[in-house]
């Protein structure tokens, strides 16, 4: 018996819902909840904090380098925002920026060899702690559940 059995337990009949359906959003939120809280965990453990990775991350995806406005759309920040955030991965020594050779007026930011350090550092751990959750399942296991978690997602992607 896990926390949803006892959850469910205790609402079985005091509210309308359909139990197999609550039992298995409960279950993920309860699983995403742990795994947010044990990357946070994680991120800790190098000295990081969830914006901070969220920003280097991006950067690494773009190559290591990408303009202050690219980052802001992606990370949903106004500029000011991503401005603020910046100042403070750039104070760490995580990231620069730099006037484009090509457009004086144009800014790129980019990661810097200790921002892609402490990045690698906090990819590596977070790795750790989402594969020891997920070797619960066997092989195939994980991939019936990647199907079934597939088909839910594409089913709330395209009702949007």
């Amino acid at each position: 018996m896990d926390s949803v059995d006892r959850h469910l337990a205790r609402w079985r009949g005091k509210a309308p819902y359909d139990e197999r359906v609550e039992a298995v959003v409960t279950r993920m939120q309860f699983l995403v909840k742990h795994l947010h809280q044990t990357k946070e965990a994680a991120l800790a453990q190098v000295g990081m904090q969830d914006f901070e990775f969220e920003t280097l991350h991006r950067l690494v995806a773009h190559g290591r380098a990408a303009t202050p406005s690219e980052l802001a759309i992606e990370l949903m920040l106004s500029p000011a925002g991503m401005t603020g955030r910046l100042d403070t991965l750039e104070k760490s020594g995580l990231v620069r920026r730099l006037r484009s050779a090509e457009d004086r007026r144009r800014v790129d930011v980019e990661l810097t060899d200790k921002g892609h350090e402490l990045w690698l550092e906090a990819m590596r751990i977070r790795a750790e702690v989402e594969a020891e959750m997920v070797y619960a399942l066997d092989a195939q296991q994980q991939e019936t559940l990647n199907g079934l978690l597939k088909r839910l997602l594409e089913n709330v992607e395209s009702n949007r």
